[in-house]
């Protein structure tokens, strides 16, 4: 009996264990690449991914603040002790919120999407847990996937 209460604790302890969020290890350059990348001019023809550049010059100053915040909440979260994907996924999907107000073409979506993901990569977050995808399409195709 008291090998079966043991065994059961166990199974416990290592399935609470497997559920807690893993700390990331965040680059020991991210503050300075972050600092760098709210410096760069944003939303201007960029050949490499095809993107013309914003429509409306008009916006550029805007989107690029809203930008640049999701960069000051990557920052912050990155100065936290024990930082997860799930903290910098709910900045993603915060700093994404941030757009709703605008009606965007699908080349600044995509463009926003870029700079997320440079984001991303400064911090080494593997995934944004479909939330790019989501504002991009309106639904993520990683999940429908898995329903089918």
């Amino acid at each position: 009996m008291k090998q079966t209460i043991g065994t059961i604790l166990g199974l416990i302890l290592m399935t609470s264990t497997s559920c807690a969020q893993q700390t990331m290890d965040i680059p020991p350059n991210a503050t300075n690449n972050l600092k760098k990348f709210k410096l760069k001019e944003k939303f201007v023809e960029d050949s490499t991914i095809f993107y013309p550049g914003i429509g409306d010059p008009k916006l550029r100053p805007i989107l690029t603040q809203k930008i640049n915040a999701a960069a000051d909440d990557f920052e912050k979260v990155t100065k936290k002790d024990k930082t997860t994907a799930k903290d910098f996924q709910q900045k993603i999907k915060t700093g994404l919120e941030r757009f709703s107000d605008i009606n965007l073409d699908t080349e600044d979506r995509e463009r926003i999407c870029f700079y997320f993901e440079e984001l991303m990569d400064i911090v080494g977050l593997q995934s944004s847990d479909g939330l790019l995808n989501t504002f991009m399409y309106g639904f993520d195709p990683e999940k429908a996937k898995q329903k089918e």
